[in-house]
């Protein structure tokens, strides 16, 4: 059983929820993967805060235990992230399946700044991350209260909803569409394309671009490459004696210097780089 998003109504939709509340609105698939938000940016507290490769794993953890609970008891909750924010979660429900989340975040509900501060201080003391520049991001934030946050999360059931009634997400039973995202999943490290894809599974070009846009939110080109960065990342953190070379060859990037070019553009930093970060924080 797939989930299949209508992304320009999905979009339009959860930026109109941003224009009315100033929050943040991410939605994930039922397998916790994001696939959209507005802004695309996180709050700039936190983007500081996961720029240390050990906070970031934590932040996806506290993502990957939001869905499970939401999951878990069907409805809403609201919820302190690790570092103290203020988030919320809503499960897409239908045909009695949870079928995708919606959440909010980054939400500074404290009796006033300075027990935020404190509180998130205390909680980013294991991360490698720069004291006074982490204050000063906390004196940008406003102070919101426990209304603000419950008037939130209304509004985001809402939307649940709506995303459901207006057909903006729904189930695919269709076979193909799994058989599909099985074969990429299985073979994104070679070389496959395209014009590979429609040829093995006897469809049109339209037809596959179709199937992309409603189930990656981008074209296949650029899911094959986001896979194959992932992998690089996973690969540069287990594997130290691994050369960078040898890496992009695994990951099915037949030219050195493009991996370089492209993992970078990506992740905000060269292989190297991101592998001594992840030493660094492991250490």
């Amino acid at each position: 059983m797939l989930s299949s998003f209508d992304f320009t109504k999905l979009n339009a939709l959860l930026k109109d929820f941003y224009n009315l509340t100033r929050m943040r609105i991410t939605v994930y698939d039922h397998t916790c993967r994001e696939i959209a938000s507005f802004p695309s940016r996180v709050a700039p507290v936190c983007q500081f805060i996961r720029s240390d490769p050990k906070a970031d794993t934590a932040c996806r953890a506290c993502d990957s235990r939001a869905c499970q609970q939401a999951r878990k008891q069907r409805k809403a909750f609201i919820y302190r992230c690790h570092v103290g924010l203020t988030e919320a979660i809503a499960p897409v429900i239908l045909e009695n399946e949870v079928i995708a989340f919606l959440s909010f975040g980054h939400q500074f509900a404290f009796r006033d700044q300075e027990e935020g501060r404190r509180e998130i201080i205390a909680r980013c003391a294991g991360f490698d991350l720069d004291h006074t520049a982490l204050c000063n991001l906390i004196s940008e934030m406003h102070v919101v209260d426990e209304t603000y946050i419950l008037s939130g999360v209304h509004i985001m059931e809402a939307v649940a909803s709506y995303l459901c009634m207006e057909r903006m997400i729904s189930l695919q039973t269709y076979s193909l569409q799994a058989e599909i995202d099985a074969f990429i999943t299985q073979h994104f490290t070679e070389d496959i394309s395209v014009e590979t894809l429609c040829r093995h599974f006897a469809i049109s070009r339209t037809a596959l671009y179709e199937f992309a846009r409603q189930n990656y939110g981008t074209g296949i080109a650029q899911h094959i490459r986001d896979m194959r960065i992932r992998y690089a990342q996973n690969l540069l953190a287990a594997d130290p004696d691994l050369s960078i070379s040898r890496i992009a060859e695994k990951c099915g990037f037949r030219d050195y210097n493009y991996f370089i070019t492209v993992f970078s553009r990506e992740t905000g930093v060269p292989p190297r780089k991101y592998r001594m970060n992840r030493k660094t924080s492991e250490a």
